[in-house]
């Protein structure tokens, strides 16, 4: 199958500064992906040049087959943005939004938007500069899926969102997608909210692709050991491995893609003691920094 998203070989440079480094990747029709980093890895960098915003150095993206900065209007009109930050048009109410955006998509669907319209609480007549962060992150959602796109972009959805809002936004999403007809890349710095959502994790560091990867592969594969702390057991990031040994005060943690003959082998490697060596329980954010470390 043709992948919706293809980076290829993406490079791009602020001045001097890398920003991009050959990073190549895809999404499958039907997927839902989550492209995660810490703040300066290249996600808003790569989020730019989907949306046409930004020119490479070198290296080009491909939506629905075509380069995102060629894109036809037909192609278009199958994908739909969401970048930082929500609705414009404050002096609207939901209908005459609703009412002005109808008239752009030819697939376009009321239901799906005044369904999302219904869990908000708001007067009929309310302009929308009126309204809450939260609610206007709904009605930019609304407006996105009223669309009926292939493929949908959410660019750091979370931001501004209190925890009730940022459930219903990732629970109306995982709904949309359900059929598997739909695909979608998201980003945000909340990664607990993704945890149940994305079918797929790519992993920025520095620029690069660290891990790129089904989710469900990672919850399964990436491990955390814990054993008490000796004199020996000092911090060790190899990054080529993506393992992590962390030192604490009375316990520290072996970090990736290790099974426990393995974790144990490579302790002892480093002739660090291990005898009470145990598994422990990982969510996807843990994991995250596991990788990317906390600083």
């Amino acid at each position: 199958m043709q992948p919706v998203i293809e980076c290829d070989h993406l490079t791009h440079y602020y001045g001097d500064k890398p920003a991009l480094r050959d990073v190549s990747w895809a999404l499958r029709p039907g997927r839902i992906c989550g492209l995660l980093g810490r703040n300066g890895a290249g996600k808003t960098t790569t989020i730019n040049i989907l949306n046409s915003f930004l020119t490479p150095r070198s290296g080009r993206c491909l939506l629905l087959g075509e380069d995102s900065h060629r894109l036809t209007p037909a192609t278009k009109a199958r994908i739909g943005y969401l970048i930082e930050g929500h609705v414009q048009y404050g002096f609207y109410n939901i209908h005459q939004i609703e009412k002005f955006y109808s008239q752009f998509y030819t697939n376009w669907d009321p239901k799906i938007y005044y369904h999302l319209m219904s869990k908000l609480d708001i007067t009929p007549g309310q302009r929308i500069a009126t309204m809450s962060c939260g609610q206007r992150s709904q009605v930019a959602l609304g407006l996105i899926l009223a669309q009926n796109p292939d493929l949908i972009i959410f660019d750091d959805y979370s931001m501004g969102l209190d925890p009730g809002y940022r459930r219903l936004f990732i629970e109306v999403i995982r709904d949309y997608a359900a059929d598997g007809k739909r695909s979608i890349l998201l980003t945000s710095h909340i990664i607990q909210d993704l945890e149940t959502l994305i079918d797929d994790c790519i992993i920025y560091q520095r620029g690069r692709v660290l891990i790129d990867t089904e989710t469900r592969r990672l919850r399964d594969t990436f491990r955390k050991y814990t054993f008490a702390t000796t004199p020996a057991v000092t911090d060790i990031r190899d990054e080529p491995a993506n393992i992590h040994l962390e030192r604490g005060e009375k316990h520290s943690a072996l970090h990736g893609f290790l099974d426990e003959n393995t974790a144990r082998a490579w302790l002892a490697a480093k002739n660090i003691p291990a005898a009470d060596l145990r598994a422990a329980p990982l969510s996807l954010e843990d994991t995250f920094i596991a990788l990317t470390g906390k600083y």
